[in-house]
């Protein structure tokens, strides 16, 4: 059972004696995620969690959820932080941010690899449309591992572009991979340059900026909701 909590209006969340046996609403979801993030924990802008308690007091649920969001850029945050965002998100239809707090619990279970991907133009690769940016994709790459007969063995991770909803045929930009099997990427560096495939030819090339692996990389790992 879970206990409901109310916002006092210039405080933290407040449990009372109250328990629901229902799933948890919007208001407790954001509330809950909210008590995960350090109170001196701040935006670039300098919005805190108790400026989120304020808006929750007040019903701003977009808002807050939007905050929450950009506090979790900061100090990592557990699991269940993004999985209570993005179930919040999902009651309020609100699908970008559904798929991108999803996307996020995929990066804490299976790794995340950051890096400046640059595509082919539609007159050198088979792609003529843009691609999605938003984890839809899940293109195999090349990072250098080699199958037992000693040729290049690809190994498949989704890819999220930052910034942009989609990425044309030529076009740069910063992506975020999710690997599908984290155990393949355990041997990936900064600075390495990695190739895209979509088929057997090439359909973009990368530079690898950042390397996340879980602690224990050795299995596949769902990447369901991305």
């Amino acid at each position: 059972m879970i206990a409901s909590r109310r916002i006092r209006r210039h405080g933290a969340p407040q449990p009372d004696n109250v328990l629901d046996n229902d799933r948890m609403d919007v208001t407790e979801l954001l509330e809950s995620a909210s008590l995960l993030v350090p109170e001196d924990a701040a935006t670039e802008n300098q919005i805190s969690v108790r400026d989120i308690w304020d808006h929750l007091a007040h019903d701003e649920w977009q808002i807050a959820l939007t905050l929450l969001e950009e506090l979790g850029d900061g100090p990592p945050q557990p699991l269940v932080f993004w999985e209570q965002l993005a179930e919040a998100a999902e009651q309020l239809h609100f699908p970008r941010s559904a798929a991108w707090c999803h996307w996020r619990c995929s990066e804490i279970r299976n790794g995340m690899i950051r890096a400046d991907l640059t595509l082919r133009p539609a007159t050198e690769a088979r792609r003529r449309t843009p691609i999605s940016a938003h984890g839809v994709l899940r293109p195999m790459w090349d990072i250098g591992n080699l199958s037992p007969s000693g040729g290049p063995a690809v190994s498949i991770a989704a890819l999220w572009v930052e910034d942009v909803p989609l990425l044309e045929p030529g076009g740069r930009g910063i992506v975020r991979l999710v690997p599908l099997t984290p155990a393949d990427w355990t041997r990936v560096e900064t600075g390495q340059h990695i190739t895209m495939h979509e088929d057997r030819t090439v359909a973009g090339t990368a530079v690898v900026l950042e390397v996340n692996l879980p602690n224990s990389a050795t299995a596949p790992i769902s990447l369901s909701n991305p």
